[in-house]
């Protein structure tokens, strides 16, 4: 099985110098989201990108209250 490399972005919403924030990244057919402080043995989520547009519109309708 092929190893994939993601490329991964700092959220824009970055606080703290960028300290506290999370990263995201992508593969083919996932999005991968991380903790900037843990990058090389912390936890990765996986979303399919369905999924991942189905959280993030959750998460600007929760926002919007």
């Amino acid at each position: 099985m092929e190893r994939l490399t993601p490329t991964w972005r700092k959220s824009s919403y970055s606080g703290n110098g960028g300290a506290n924030c999370v990263e995201a990244g992508t593969v083919p057919g996932a999005i991968l989201i991380r903790d900037t402080k843990h990058t090389g043995r912390g936890p990765v989520l996986c979303f399919t990108p369905a999924a991942f547009a189905d959280f993030t519109i959750r998460l600007r309708e929760d926002t919007a209250l």
